[in-house]
């Protein structure tokens, strides 16, 4: 009776240390306090295009950050401060951008900020690829991945809005991005939302960067997803750790 007691304790034991990597598997993509719901490989090369997640099912709206696309690549999402905003295409050269909770989207990461750290640019630092170098200089000591900001002016940015006909059929990127509408922005005061990572290549950043990056103007007409950028004059928030 004894070795049959001991023996269903050994099995109890094995099968529950066999579940417990499957369901971390199975959770949310949790890395500090950074949360990641689906994975823009899988909208680009599986077209997986609805929703993974309803934003309005975010809990917690206090200096709450986050970006995505819209589902059915319709549009691009961005959560700053609490206040989450949508922006659509309305012709070449025009858009729509509102607020609102009541989105979706394939892919989403989001985190909560409440104190940040303010870090004057140098002249130097100009584009994306410095932005991220200094990034990767100066988080070496914080939690990782994270989010970011900068406010300031810009001399130019280019940023677009996914714009998807209906009914696409999406096995790669290049058909993920038909309809994809650009837009260039001259000297205007912006805000950036961001966030880092060195381990989410094809998740929330792509293949070929460790950031990911949202614009909206100051008068909160335009927005998007930025694709260039020379800097005039702006500085750096990063989360205190």
């Amino acid at each position: 009776m004894l070795k049959r007691q001991i023996l269903f304790i050994l099995l109890t034991i094995g099968i529950l240390g066999c579940n417990t990597p499957n369901k971390k598997m199975a959770s949310n993509d949790n890395y500090s306090d950074i949360i990641v719901i689906g994975a823009m490989k899988d909208v680009m090369w599986k077209g997986e295009l609805n929703g993974s997640i309803s934003i309005d099912t975010i809990a917690d709206k206090k200096g709450l950050y986050g970006l995505g696309p819209e589902s059915y690549l319709t549009g691009e999402l961005l959560i700053n401060d609490g206040i989450s905003y949508v922006s659509r295409v309305t012709s070449d050269s025009t858009m729509i951008v509102e607020k609102s909770y009541d989105l979706r989207a394939p892919f989403f990461v989001y985190t909560n900020v409440d104190d940040w750290l303010e870090i004057n640019l140098s002249s130097s630092i100009k584009t994306i690829k410095d932005i991220e170098k200094l990034i990767n200089e100066k988080t070496l000591e914080f939690k990782r991945p994270l989010a970011f900001k900068l406010i300031g002016k810009v001399s130019k940015a280019i940023i677009h809005i996914q714009n998807l006909p209906r009914s696409t059929i999406v096995t790669s990127p290049t058909e993920a991005h038909e309809g994809q509408t650009n837009y260039e922005l001259n000297n205007v005061q912006v805000e950036i939302i961001g966030f880092f990572s060195t381990e989410h290549k094809g998740i929330f950043t792509h293949h070929d960067s460790y950031i990911h990056l949202h614009l909206i103007t100051k008068d909160e007409k335009k927005m998007g997803h930025l694709d260039e950028l020379i800097i005039d004059t702006m500085k750096l928030y990063l989360p205190k750790k």
